[in-house]
């Protein structure tokens, strides 16, 4: 056993508690830490949960109210139209193109903003712009699918791409020549739309959980 120094030295400079058997720890209740392919699953299924509540929300406000979707629709696409002109106009005198590609730009986007601000007059004049650029948009791409598909014989489904191209070509004419009905009717297509979708979405994520509480905390 050893005994404490004598002499001189103090209290301080005893060494018996270093030489002491030390006593044991408790256990900390430490939670365990979650592996990667966890966090992974967990929020895999939280993020299409949210999406399809958000899109079911969505499209039951859409059917609710179509004329009210429809003026949001008109004004955030005036907003666009804003945003994109002046950047087609930085574009036009901040970079070093060719003139005649700084010309067209500086067209383009004054183009834009003079129809962004044709929107915020009214409502009508709003989605009847909206149904004309989704109109022509629709036209040229059902004119693009259809010819590209008819001259490439070794496209992949290509009976089914001619038949869509068809179909987008009638739908942009059909758009173009009655915008507003046109335009009514595929608001009520898209509600319908995104509710079928969020209610798809909601279940994939119900389903999506009980398929993550199986994979350990630890992966």
């Amino acid at each position: 056993m050893t005994e404490a120094p004598s002499g001189p030295w103090g209290p301080e400079y005893d060494d018996r508690s270093a030489h002491a058997p030390r006593a044991p720890r408790p256990p900390h209740d430490e939670q365990e830490l979650e592996g990667p392919l966890f966090a992974l699953s967990k929020a895999a299924w939280q993020v299409v949960l949210f999406t399809g509540v958000a899109s079911l929300i969505l499209g039951v406000l859409v059917l609710v109210w179509p004329g009210a979707s429809l003026f949001a629709a008109g004004i955030l696409f005036g907003v666009y139209l804003l945003i994109s002109g002046v950047f087609q106009l930085v574009a036009a005198f901040g970079t070093h193109r060719a003139t005649s590609l700084r010309v067209l730009a500086f067209i383009s986007g004054a183009l834009s903003i003079v129809l962004g601000l044709f929107c915020f007059r009214g409502p009508m004049q709003s989605i009847l712009l909206l149904a004309l650029w989704i109109g022509i948009g629709w036209l040229i791409r059902g004119i693009t699918q259809t010819l590209a598909a008819v001259h490439d014989k070794a496209m992949p489904a290509r009976g089914w791409q001619i038949f869509l191209g068809i179909v987008t070509f009638l739908a942009g004419i059909v758009l173009i020549d009655s915008p507003f009905r046109s335009v009514a009717v595929l608001t009520l297509v898209c509600g319908i739309w995104l509710v079928a979708v969020g209610v798809v979405e909601i279940v994939t994520g119900v389903r999506m959980r009980s398929h993550a509480k199986k994979v350990p905390q630890s992966l």
